[in-house]
């Protein structure tokens, strides 16, 4: 436990943490560019999840030293981990649901007015495709699938770092 507690005070674990969903990031944009596959808003919603997670490793890597940017690298991380996998969870089910009268499925992302995104960084952000199409499997998993087992690795972990530092933190 002291293995885990002690992870996110080193820089080398957040720089992980970086590298990993920016190689989930740039796969996606492979995904988008070289095999044509057009992002869904669902997609473009985890694309934001794990802009998230690579900005707490930023944050992370950046003040690993500073209890003050390790709460603020900790807070994104769980934002994009938790709210990654629940986007990832309702585009399952848009996917399964895509034949109802009751899917629907927007193309302008609901992104806040002093954020635009889409407008932004269109390259990133802009919302092509249909959420209710299965355009890509693996091993007979869809994006979204593979998705919520990537998000729960991401909340898994962030679980066992933030339960291992509580326990750690109360034999001090």
């Amino acid at each position: 436990m002291k293995f885990l507690s002690d992870l996110t005070t080193n820089s080398k674990a957040w720089l992980l943490l970086t590298l990993s969903a920016l190689a989930l990031e740039l796969c996606a944009l492979f995904f988008q560019y070289a095999m044509d596959l057009a992002p869904c808003i669902m997609c473009v919603y985890q694309r934001l999840a794990i802009a998230s997670i690579i900005l707490a490793g930023l944050v992370g890597f950046a003040g690993y030293k500073f209890l003050i940017t390790r709460v603020i690298a900790y807070g994104l991380w769980a934002t994009g981990a938790i709210w990654g996998f629940l986007i990832a969870l309702e585009h399952i089910d848009m996917q399964a649901n895509s034949g109802s009268l009751f899917f629907s499925c927007d193309i302008i992302p609901n992104f806040p007015s002093w954020a635009p995104l889409h407008q932004w960084l269109p390259a990133i952000f802009e919302a092509t495709g249909d959420c209710g199409e299965i355009s890509w499997q693996f091993l007979g998993y869809s994006m979204p699938q593979w998705m919520v087992l990537v998000y729960g690795v991401y909340s898994a972990a962030f679980l066992l770092v933030i339960i291992s530092r509580l326990i750690h933190a109360k034999k001090l």
